[in-house]
């Protein structure tokens, strides 16, 4: 083995790649543990994948099937996921069957935080002026109050 084989590719193939872009979002540890295991599931063309609640929480460690859904909405909130529901045709009927999941370009959940984030701060923005205004009122009826108590008075 030669001595710089440390930074040759590798040449095998059972890997995923994990955006760094993801560690911007303030994902929570159950929320990045299902994430990566998604993304290692996914179909690489059609970017799905169909595991259920409890495969996943069996993979990442996670015992609660509602804990498990916790995360995933969460995921799905933040605009890195989507789900759909699936039907599965027994010889009994049609019954529901597991999550469809479609993983999301990571942009657009960057850009869907970015936007959550101006929305935050335009809405701290109004209270403040609102507040400024109220207060100048505040300050007005004060003096004015005092004018008319100097007058009556007098």
């Amino acid at each position: 083995m030669s001595r710089n084989s440390w930074n040759k590719p590798s040449t095998r193939t059972h890997y995923f790649m994990l955006p760094n872009e993801i560690f911007s979002l303030n994902l929570s540890a159950g929320e990045l543990a299902i994430y990566a295991y998604l993304l290692y599931l996914e179909n690489r063309k059609t970017h799905e994948c169909y595991p259920s609640y409890k495969t996943i929480g069996a993979a990442v460690g996670i015992s609660s099937r509602n804990t498990v859904k916790k995360y995933v909405d969460m995921l799905e909130e933040k605009r890195l996921i989507t789900t759909c529901p699936t039907k599965l045709s027994t010889a009994y009927g049609l019954r529901n069957g597991n999550l469809l999941y479609h993983i999301e370009p990571i942009i657009l959940a960057i850009q869907y935080r970015d936007y959550i984030a101006k929305q935050r701060i335009e809405a701290e923005h109004e209270r403040l002026q609102v507040r400024r205004i109220l207060q100048r009122q505040h300050r007005m009826n004060v003096n004015w109050r005092a004018r008319l108590e100097r007058r009556n008075t007098n």
